[in-house]
């Protein structure tokens, strides 16, 4: 076990300056906390956002703030109070730590808790460190068939299993999800785990689509930016029809079968959001989860007349356990989303940030640091010190 005397962060002080260096823990630990050794933590498109902005909305990175949210590691200390977990216990750490005091919190809503304290988001430091104190609660110990890099992809997981409550899917339903990024793809996975008889994915990378193909069996459709959304949506209603039927129908075959009963959109921009209005199923549900628009118009007339459901889809609550048995059981494969890998190092952090900012040229669909490379390097050092 590293020394946590040593602990290494990586730390955002502004744009384009992150940094890594020394951390200091807090002396002694919480009551109600453990100390985590890092394992793994992977790259969020938030992360890279904070790293090229400085902000997202009103989150302003004023003062150093460490990255990281999505991670997992080796509990390495117990604070008092802790008794469901100990010294050695491989855990998935949740980064969202609400107040539990407010309405939302005590109904179960706590990630809408206006006073949640959410790894890397100004000004709660996040998780990209060797070491890590967070809440036992919030930390939750993995099965011997789940591995601590897919421990840490119980993060982004959450949200599609988020998204998937939120619209109710199940068998029965047709699903059409808008994006095939890591959100896309979690969301495609969690759909098809949740039993939807037919799944299509969109997207305007055909890149991103061969690899929800490949990966996932997906039914995919290629789209373009220029594409009005009346084109969008009936393109988006002929693939679903060819999947419930087997074969391609002309444009005047579409029936029923193609209208689909849920829209989960993971894009967030007029096209996408006006197209799930038009092409989801009367009485059927939209859920946003995508925000690449702040503002947005709707057919709101259509939206009205077809009494569709329009739903938020913010973060995550009370899915890590869930995660972990979809993970466990097979019911759904986040590894080969992990497409790029890098050491926890300065060179390594500048390179896998590089890397996941530039995903159109790297093909990156999730970037993760290995921390345990590290820390087992640094105790080789340290044993060849003692030696000499």
């Amino acid at each position: 076990m590293a020394d946590p005397d040593s602990n290494t962060a990586a730390v955002l002080y502004g744009i384009n300056d992150l940094r890594v260096h020394q951390w200091e823990l807090p002396k002694e630990l919480a009551a109600g906390h453990v100390r985590v050794q890092m394992s793994n933590v992977g790259i969020c498109g938030s992360d890279v956002h904070y790293l090229q902005h400085g902000r997202i909305g009103d989150f302003v990175v004023d003062a150093p703030m460490v990255i990281g949210h999505e991670s997992s590691g080796v509990v390495a200390a117990v604070g008092p109070g802790v008794t469901r977990l100990a010294v050695g216990d491989r855990v998935a750490l949740e980064p969202g730590a609400p107040c539990w005091h407010c309405k939302a919190a005590r109904e179960g809503r706590y990630n809408l808790d206006p006073d949640i304290q959410f790894f890397a988001t100004p000004p709660v430091h996040g998780s990209l460190a060797s070491f890590v104190d967070h809440p036992a609660e919030l930390c939750y110990k993995l099965p011997a068939s789940v591995t601590l890099e897919e421990g840490a992809m119980c993060e982004p997981l959450s949200v599609g299993v988020h998204a998937c409550r939120r619209a109710q899917v199940q068998p029965g339903k047709s699903v059409a999800v808008l994006g095939a990024g890591p959100i896309g793809l979690v969301v495609l996975m969690c759909a098809q785990a949740f039993g939807a008889d037919q799944v299509v994915i969109t997207d305007v990378r055909q890149s991103c689509l061969n690899f929800a193909a490949q990966h996932y069996a997906a039914t995919t459709l290629l789209t373009t930016p220029q594409q009005t959304p009346s084109d969008l949506a009936q393109q988006l209603q002929h693939t679903l029809a060819a999947a419930a039927a087997g074969a391609d129908p002309t444009p005047a075959a579409a029936t029923a079968a193609g209208v689909p009963d849920i829209v989960i959109d993971c894009v967030g921009v007029q096209q996408t959001l006006e197209a799930a209005v038009r092409a989801v199923a009367p009485g059927g549900k939209i859920v946003l989860v995508g925000m690449g628009s702040d503002q947005l118009q709707l057919p709101a007339t259509l939206l009205t007349c077809k009494e569709v459901d329009l739903l938020g889809s913010f973060r995550y609550c009370n899915t890590y356990p869930l995660c972990i048995s979809l993970i466990a059981s097979k019911r759904v494969h986040v590894a080969p989303m992990i497409t790029h890998r890098f050491p926890f190092s300065a060179a390594g952090v500048a390179e896998g940030f590089d890397t996941a900012a530039r995903a159109a040229q790297t093909g990156a669909i999730k970037v993760m640091f290995d921390l345990q490379q590290q820390q087992q390097q640094q105790q080789e050092e340290e044993e060849e010190v003692r030696e000499q």
